[in-house]
């Protein structure tokens, strides 16, 4: 009995059922042996009055222990610890057992070489300021519209087939309404057939890019270019071929070039705020770049992160509004424009290649998330996101502002920059220190900040890095600002 009690110990602030808790325990014991095989177990009142519990909390646990195989009940004897158990035999026993966890290697062989290492992320410590890629400030998410608008849906009882699997497409609502949006927003000539709803950008240019492209497929992308694009393509066995970026976006004449000697199947654009370096395609690059994948027929996923947040003037129309031919494929995401936990993208292309993309999108993710979807198309239909929209881009507007002169006064002569015409981060080029170095002092004095290496290829190293500045208030600037200057002259 005193065995017992040592074996099992119950959390009253744990998440878990007390029975469940007690049914773990005495399983601990046996796996371990110190409950041996064929052990008779002590009567569910006595245990019960061991452990303080209800008599009934320990029939459950008992009723719990022989549904899993590891106790037998029998008539007008009592319980015992089966002799055959549903895991091997324990090995022996040491006095303080270890808890058991899974080991790092598996028992089957697998290629981790088959997957090609992406940079994975976690949430920011707390207490730290975040140079981060270029994401909106969360703070300002219409959070309480959103939730309202779902509350509301969630009560009607048509909206209760949206509760089922269906819609993989995206909801008719969120698509309908997207595409009225698009087409007056955007110029560009669609229905809600050519749409299909996503969880971000990111997963529009994995789904598009997988039916493009075959292994040894021969893809253009610009140096430096967005990393997590780059990965797809070469997760994806594609041969990327790079192309200079200057003051107008993608070099247009490397790309025919290129065209001439190679079979190019896909070529990726940022055509607005290029990422990582901010610049725009100019409109002459744009109707170039579109004669050129008409003549040598190839795709253009045309990736168009952030069209809303531009500051100088209107953002020009997308390619994909240029498009009669049916080229472009344009993505699109609501992440940057709400908040990255808000995981709603679009991909825009000719019905039948969305009929594609859908199918293969069940394959991985059976279907979205309707209440969600039909809840921002009501935020669309009722004005609230447009109305976000407007408030951001004045407050981002006043935010890069006042970043770029303090980057200016502060450590303009490390650095070197361009205010960018629109988007949520500035590329920095440090001039005499080592960004991954400046990176490594930053955080230990409370700034975190990409460290340039994702935008860095085998033939060059850019020694810059984007710092957002939309996510950071004027107070929370100058904080930053002022570590990053005290690393820059330590």
């Amino acid at each position: 009995m005193k065995l017992i009690q040592e074996l099992i110990q119950i959390d009253p602030h744990s998440d878990l059922p007390v029975y469940i808790q007690i049914t773990n325990g005495f399983i601990r014991g046996i796996r371990n042996g110190q409950l041996r095989k064929g052990l008779k177990l002590p009567g569910s009142r006595e245990v019960a009055g061991l452990l303080h519990v209800n008599r009934m909390t320990m029939v459950a646990a008992y009723d719990e222990l022989q549904a899993q195989g590891w106790i037998e009940m029998v008539s007008r004897k009592g319980s015992f610890v089966k002799n055959i158990l549903p895991v091997m035999s324990p090995g022996k026993i040491i006095k303080e057992q270890e808890v058991f966890t899974l080991p790092d290697d598996s028992a089957f062989p697998f290629s981790r070489e088959k997957i090609v290492p992406y940079p994975l992320s976690d949430f920011p410590d707390t207490g730290k300021l975040v140079f981060n890629d270029g994401f909106p400030d969360p703070r300002l998410v219409p959070a309480e519209a959103l939730i309202k608008a779902m509350r509301s849906l969630s009560r009607l009882g048509s909206y209760k087939k949206y509760l089922m699997y269906g819609g993989t497409q995206g909801t008719p609502a969120l698509r309908k309404i997207l595409a009225d949006y698009l087409r007056d927003s955007r110029g560009l000539p669609i229905t809600p057939d050519n749409i299909l709803i996503t969880r971000g950008a990111q997963m529009g240019i994995y789904l598009a890019s997988n039916v493009l492209i075959e292994p040894g497929d021969q893809v253009i992308v610009g140096e430096p270019n967005y990393f997590g694009a780059n990965l797809t393509f070469q997760q994806l066995g594609a041969d990327i071929n790079r192309v200079p970026v200057d003051e107008e976006g993608l070099d247009i004449d490397a790309i025919e070039q290129l065209c001439k000697i190679k079979k190019i199947r896909l070529v990726y654009v940022i055509p607005h705020h290029h990422n990582p370096t901010t610049v725009t395609l100019t409109p002459e690059r744009r109707v170039r770049l579109l004669e050129l994948s008409f003549k040598y027929r190839f795709a253009i996923i045309e990736d168009d992160y952030d069209y809303d947040f531009h500051y100088a003037s209107k953002p020009m129309m997308p390619m994909a509004s240029l498009d009669r031919h049916g080229n472009v494929i344009y993505i699109g995401t609501l992440t940057k424009t709400l908040a990255p936990a808000i995981r709603f993208g679009f991909v825009v292309a000719p019905k039948h290649f969305i009929q594609t993309t859908t199918r293969l999108r069940k394959t991985v993710d059976t279907q979205g998330d309707a209440l969600m979807e039909n809840a921002l198309a009501e935020l669309y239909k009722d004005g609230t996101i447009s109305r976000h929209i407007k408030k951001s881009v004045k407050l981002y507007k006043e935010r890069r502002d006042h970043f770029c002169k303090l980057l200016e006064s502060e450590i303009g002569k490390h650095i070197s920059f361009k205010i960018p015409d629109g988007g949520m981060s500035v590329w920095v080029r440090f001039l005499h220190a080592d960004v991954k170095q400046i990176a490594q002092k930053a955080f230990k004095k409370g700034v975190v900040m990409n460290n340039g290496s994702d935008y860095d290829t085998p033939e060059r190293s850019f020694n810059s890095a984007r710092l957002g500045f939309a996510s950071l208030n004027f107070e929370e600037q100058k904080q930053a600002v002022s570590i990053l200057k005290q690393c820059l002259e330590s």
